[in-house]
């Protein structure tokens, strides 16, 4: 609490020209009284890092300056301003008028997880995470550490992910390692097997990991035709003639939608590959209406995700580290080739 209150927010009021950002409760943004009863929801900690700043809308900020140009103009008898002049006009209209246009807000939530040692950001642009990032350090003096295949590999394999075998969805593959795209487009082939994508996580059940369209297909190295493309249209993206042409050139999935189930629920949203980060991500309906029980709830659903993005991970480096590799790999390679598509 006292670390968060030494970066809290200031107050809107005597926000001026320059952004204003600092820590405020969860529950509102102009709660930047950080303690137990504005912080606190159960067991979690739950605030936001708030941006406030001053900014004239386009619209107005046109429309003012045109008026002071008309004005000039007509005390000149010109026809025009001249280019350093309107420069000069613009910034004075900014300066006049600043102050009294109300600052505008946004925010990254963000729930501390003490129990489970998580944090969960409700950010997705690699801005956003940086400037989260590095108001985070500010405020405890220690970065925290993403979940992703380097995290994965060297917690549960003791290796990096780039010394994974690579997998060649097709003779014409460039030979690069991108650990998220290989790991995305292999639940799209692991979906598709006999088990539907199902897999028995600890502490959790059976989930199955699906992938969904829109796709967006990318190789690393030099590729034949474009170097992304993505496949939106259509009943069935994921049978398009397209998507077996892209994997036939040795191009893999960086983006796509995923489904996970589990006991009749259901997650959803877009995986970000190459950053490794869930965006748009809709929870399960839940079952509670008082609002820290419900806080709660959803942070559940979020380490159920949790546990079973680890368990289809530790999956996927199994199978590209165990002694029977090569023929998995050849069975990856006869999917592609003998898949239908339409």
């Amino acid at each position: 609490m006292d670390l968060l209150n030494a970066s809290r927010a200031g107050d809107v009021d005597l926000v001026k020209d320059e952004p204003e950002i600092g820590w405020t409760s969860g529950r509102c943004l102009l709660d930047s009284k950080i303690e137990p009863q504005t912080v606190l929801w159960n067991n979690l900690v739950y605030v936001c890092l708030r941006k406030a700043e001053r900014k004239v809308p386009s619209s107005m900020l046109k429309a003012w300056c045109q008026r002071e140009e008309l004005v000039w103009m007509r005390a000149n008898e010109r026809d025009s301003v001249p280019s350093k002049l309107k420069k000069q006009i613009k910034e004075e209209v900014i300066e006049k008028n600043l102050m009294s246009v109300p600052p505008t807000l946004s925010s990254i939530p963000a729930v501390i997880d003490a129990d489970n040692h998580m944090l969960y950001l409700g950010a997705g642009s690699p801005a956003q995470i940086d400037l989260f990032l590095e108001y985070f350090v500010r405020t405890f003096k220690f970065e925290p550490q993403q979940i992703n295949p380097e995290y994965y590999c060297e917690t549960e394999f003791q290796t990096h992910a780039d010394e994974l075998p690579v997998i060649e969805f097709s003779a014409r593959t460039d030979g690069e390692t991108v650990p998220g795209r290989d790991f995305l487009t292999w639940l799209w082939y692991f979906s598709e097997q006999e088990t539907g994508g199902a897999l028995e996580v600890p502490e959790v059940g059976e989930c199955a990991f699906t992938v969904e369209g829109p796709l967006t297909f990318a190789l690393a190295g030099e590729a034949d035709g474009a170097a992304e493309n993505t496949l939106k249209n259509g009943n069935s993206p994921l049978r398009a003639a397209e998507a077996k042409a892209a994997l036939s050139v040795g191009k893999k999935l960086k983006k796509a939608k995923f489904y996970l189930e589990h006991e009749n629920k259901v997650w959803t949203g877009s995986f970000d590959a190459d950053n490794f980060v869930f965006g748009g991500m809709k929870l399960p309906d839940g079952e509670e209406m008082n609002p820290d029980d419900r806080l709660e709830e959803r942070i559940e659903f979020l380490n159920t995700f949790r546990l079973a993005l680890a368990a289809f991970f530790k999956k996927f480096a199994e199978t590209l580290l165990s002694p029977e590799w090569e023929a998995e790999a050849g069975k990856i390679r006869e999917w592609v080739a003998e898949r239908d598509s339409r």
